[in-house]
């Protein structure tokens, strides 16, 4: 049975699973999956670790599913992407941490992405610029369903997906202290255009799965906020738990 290259994956280890949970932190892999569970009384199996890429087979009411680590970027996303795709996947949900540029937002809430901003590269080796990278309407209608079966506070709207941290989300606490003249202003500008948020991914997995013809989605819990500081152990704690509980209650609505 072939085995895709990067996730050390094959057919027969993920068990005819259709939906993936995609965290960036490969540790956060078997937090969610212990974390379903605790909550459904099932077991979980560590399937590989390589690289970036940390995937665990999970149990939600009978059915099998994945929770696969894509590192952080495009790049990486997108052959997490495009190896789950071979192995049979066809729903795809992005589960990271964000940094919100908008004062109503408050660190621990989520951010339901509807659409995202292609500041990144991945996206435009399966797609024109011109292609949106919009949510798939099913999974944004159960990640909304999973916040308010939480009870988690929760926005949906644009977001802005970036191939660098520093830079491009137009931060000035880099080595270098310097953002270039194409990104300076830009995060005013996002403001102004009701842009929620910065992260990573989103384009790129919301691209990929459309263009592909499957299901993507992108839910992140707040760790930062514009203005804040630093990210601290306890913003991380909270937007992290918060943003795991939407989306494991969106995939039993999938489910």
């Amino acid at each position: 049975m072939n085995t895709v290259y990067h996730l050390d994956l094959n057919k027969e280890k993920i068990q005819g699973a259709k939906i993936a949970l995609l965290p960036g932190d490969p540790f956060r892999s078997q937090i969610i999956a212990e974390t379903i569970s605790e909550l459904y009384g099932t077991g979980n199996k560590k399937l590989a670790w390589k690289r970036e890429f940390c995937t665990y087979l999970a149990e939600i009411k009978g059915m099998p599913l994945l929770v696969t680590s894509t590192g952080i970027g495009g790049p990486s996303a997108s052959i997490a992407i495009d190896e789950l795709a071979q192995l049979g996947i066809d729903t795809f949900i992005r589960v990271g941490t964000t940094g919100a540029i908008q004062e109503n937002i408050n660190i621990g809430d989520v951010i339901i992405t509807s659409g995202s901003v292609r500041l990144d590269g991945a996206s435009t080796h399966y797609a024109p610029i011109e292609y949106p990278a919009v949510a798939h309407y099913e999974i944004l209608n159960a990640l909304i369903e999973g916040a308010k079966k939480t009870k988690v506070r929760y926005h949906v709207g644009v977001t802005a997906s970036s191939d660098t941290f520093y830079p491009g989300e137009e931060r000035y606490d880099s080595f270098s202290k310097y953002v270039l003249r194409r990104f300076q202003g830009a995060t005013q500008e996002w403001q102004r255009l009701h842009v929620l948020n910065y992260e990573m991914e989103s384009s790129t997995v919301l691209t990929l799965a459309a263009s592909m013809g499957f299901r993507g989605g992108c839910v992140t819990g707040v760790v930062n906020r514009a203005g804040i500081g630093e990210i601290t152990k306890e913003f991380l704690k909270a937007g992290a738990e918060n943003v795991i509980k939407v989306a494991i209650a969106a995939a039993e609505c999938l489910i």
